[in-house]
Parts: structure tokens; C-alpha cells; sequence
């Protein structure tokens, strides 16, 4: 009799660990507006400046369990590149060539697969999340001596999604993204440096 009662308990544990699982499962798509804020690199005699600018993010996300969920990620910003030299050319007498500076314009786009982390209290779906992709930084037509240039990007971050209505929510989040200086232009060596990119977006998301 006690081992039929036991069965009983573990099989009604079971079906509400499922039933609390289906509940946190969430399958959405989601659109962003970002700022892109990254800052100036300096290596290979050369001081890489990028401008800051603002972009666009859309992330389709799956939740299947708090600690297992996982996107996938479009985004698309400006990218504008500023090079100089970091000192005046040692040919250069010192009355000469000054700093010489070149500037291309461009489009980033980046596609990331990530793992997300989260846990649902009642309206709000805290987040983090990891992952990595390519980021890739094409130069806008009719620039001469430049070319685009294809990095792999590491990307983190953090936010929370508030649901507003059954399937329909806000998305605040933070994301920082990790890669070499884009090398652009013939007309200068690329830094070579680690770059950071941070992100603070907002946005909506659609539960599916």
C-alpha cells in the first residue's frame, strides 16, 4: 500500500514539474532599437576610432527551461571608421606630414547564436545570456582602396522581458560585444586590438 502511495507522490511531483515547465516555456520573436557605443583602439602605430551610432536588433528566442533556452540574432548598425597615425612617421620631417587621417563608411552586421538563462516571476522574465556569431563590417559603394571584413564576435548580456498582454511584451536589455578592430581600409593597418561594443537596447517582443 505504501509503496502504491509513493508511485502516486512521485507521479503527481512529475506531472506538476511538467505542467510548471510547459507554463515557463516561451517561444517569441523580438524587435530592438540600440545605441552602439564603442570605444577608440590603439595598436600597429595606428589609433582606430569608430563612431557611435544606432542600430537594430531582431532575436528569435526559445525557452524550454529556466537554466535551457536559446536565440538566434540579426542586428545591423553604422560603423564608421576613423584611422590615423598614432605618432607622426618617423620619414616625415617635423615640419611635414602631420597626422594623416582616413575615414570609411560602413554597415555592421552581426548574426549570433547565444544561450539564454531566465526565470519567469509572474509578469517580468528576468535574463542573461552568452553566445557568438560573426560580425561583419561591409564599407559603403564607391570607396576606394577599402574592403569588407568578416570577425567572430563573442557576445553577453542581460535584461528582463515585462509581458504587457498574453503574448505581447517590452524587452529591456544590455548586450557588450567582444571582437578585433575591423581592418577597412588599404590606406592603414588595422589596430589589431580587442574591441568592445556596448549595446543598450529596448524593444518588443511577440510570444508565439
Amino acid at each position: 500500500m505504501r509503496t502504491r502511495y509513493l508511485q502516486t507522490a512521485l507521479l503527481l511531483v512529475g506531472v506538476a514539474a511538467l505542467a510548471n515547465a510547459a507554463a515557463s516555456a516561451q517561444t517569441d520573436v523580438a524587435a530592438s532599437l540600440y545605441g552602439a557605443f564603442t570605444g577608440a583602439s590603439r595598436g600597429n602605430d595606428t589609433i582606430q576610432s569608430p563612431s557611435n551610432a544606432a542600430g537594430g536588433l531582431i532575436e528569435l528566442r526559445h525557452i524550454s527551461h529556466p537554466w535551457l533556452g536559446y536565440e538566434g540574432t540579426y542586428a545591423l548598425n553604422r560603423a564608421n571608421q576613423k584611422y590615423s597615425f598614432a605618432a607622426v612617421p618617423a620619414s616625415c620631417p617635423s615640419s611635414g606630414c602631420g597626422v594623416t587621417l582616413n575615414s570609411v563608411s560602413a554597415n555592421a552586421h552581426e548574426v549570433t547564436g547565444d544561450w539564454v538563462a531566465s526565470l519567469k516571476i509572474g509578469n517580468l522574465r528576468p535574463f542573461v545570456l552568452a553566445g557568438g556569431g560573426i560580425l561583419i563590417d561591409a564599407p559603403s559603394s564607391g570607396q576606394a582602396s577599402t574592403s569588407t571584413s568578416t570577425k567572430p564576435v563573442f557576445v553577453y548580456g542581460g535584461g528582463v522581458d515585462w509581458r504587457l498582454l498574453p503574448h505581447i511584451g517590452l524587452r529591456l536589455q544590455y548586450r557588450g560585444n567582444l571582437y578585433k578592430a575591423p581592418d577597412l581600409t588599404t590606406v592603414f593597418t588595422s589596430t589589431g586590438a580587442f574591441t568592445h561594443t556596448a549595446e543598450p537596447m529596448i524593444g518588443i517582443f511577440f510570444r508565439l
